[in-house]
């Protein structure tokens, strides 16, 4: 069967262009899991208000259809790498909210024994390998495991996450370059927001921008709506299969919105609550629900949607509340101990 073809761009779709083939059931799922992200994350915003959470936050609210419409879209043993926005990846990935939840707060149970937080999240279970604090980082990681998978010539490929701030460091050029070169399947996905922390990424990037210089190293780029969930969705699993086939990289510059600050206290003060509110109405939410309304869903039912969503991080963060702290003879368990460097390190 041959494989669908490369799109340079994906138009912004209406609600009443449903598709001939849409399942409703699917979509439903889909709106499910970003509901799902939001209410951890303003769960999870509401912990640090309360001093539960030690450290920063990096919501992705407004950016949810990312997570949605594309690590949806890989098998549980394919693997991801994410940013320090990154719990919406890894919702979407499969890991478990009220373990993730107890990482947040560091407590026992957590998906990395509390240790990582919110930043450092990973579930080798479900092939997330983690988020990275550093901005771009994950690249180079994601060529690593992606080079991994094809020297045991496995079957999997690599999905690797990171926002339009990280296209000016040195890793991005790095690990894009390693990929080609070596032919290595993994799919790079610049979450372009607009924003690199508080400044707007387009006045500190020179040139055509994350796609224009992912064409420049030899992979084929897409710039692709990512608040419209169902063409970015087939997006992704049409570029998921063709690497699948190929073992050969390919980009996705994704287009998003991040509605709160660089993090859970940043006022955000450098744009407009004018320019927020008109995003706000064009969220991936907001579309995604006028598309089922469209499509024959009660307005109930999207509502007991949210309304779950929610029942749901309520009841895990008065979990993780009451959990207890990790042992602190545990503090070592996971630090690898060579004994003395001088002695027996060379």
């Amino acid at each position: 069967m041959p494989l669908p073809p490369l799109q340079e761009s994906c138009p912004v779709s209406k609600p009443t262009d449903l598709p001939a083939n849409f399942d409703r059931d699917a979509v439903m799922a889909q709106l499910a899991l970003m509901h799902r992200i939001r209410a951890f994350e303003l769960t999870a915003i509401a912990a640090l208000k309360e001093g539960l959470v030690l450290g920063a936050i990096h919501p992705s609210i407004g950016q949810e259809g990312i997570a949605a419409g594309v690590v949806t879209q890989l098998r549980r043993d394919d693997i991801l790498l994410s940013t320090h926005r990154g719990h919406g990846h890894t919702l979407a990935k499969g890991a478990r909210s009220q373990a993730m939840m107890n990482e947040l707060i560091g407590r026992e149970g957590g998906c990395c024994s509390g240790k990582g937080g919110s930043m450092h999240i990973a579930d080798f279970e479900v092939g997330m390998l983690g988020a990275n604090g550093v901005v771009g980082a994950n690249i180079v990681i994601a060529a690593g495991a992606a080079h991994a998978i094809k020297l045991k010539d496995e079957d999997k490929i690599v999905c690797c996450i990171f926002g339009d701030g990280a296209i000016n460091r040195g890793p991005f050029m790095e690990g894009l370059n390693w990929a080609k070169v070596f032919g290595l399947p993994i799919v790079f996905v610049c979450e372009d927001n607009g924003f690199a922390a508080t400044t707007r990424t387009e006045s500190m990037t020179a040139g055509g921008g994350p796609a224009e210089r992912a064409k420049a190293l030899g992979l084929p780029s897409q710039t692709v709506d990512g608040n419209e969930v169902l063409s970015l969705t087939q997006i992704a699993k049409e570029t998921f299969a063709r690497v699948r086939a190929t073992r050969q990289p390919e980009f996705l510059h994704v287009r998003t919105y991040r509605l709160t600050g660089h993090t859970a206290s940043d006022p955000a003060a450098y744009r407009s609550a004018e320019e927020v509110e008109a995003k706000r109405a064009d969220d991936p939410i907001t579309r995604l629900q006028e598309t089922l309304r469209v499509a024959g869903v009660a307005q109930a039912t999207i509502a007991a949607t949210e309304q779950a969503a929610f029942d749901e991080m309520n009841t895990v963060l008065a979990t993780a509340r009451d959990t207890p702290f990790p042992a602190p003879l545990n503090a070592y368990s996971d630090v690898q101990d060579i004994g003395n460097p001088q002695q027996d390190a060379y």
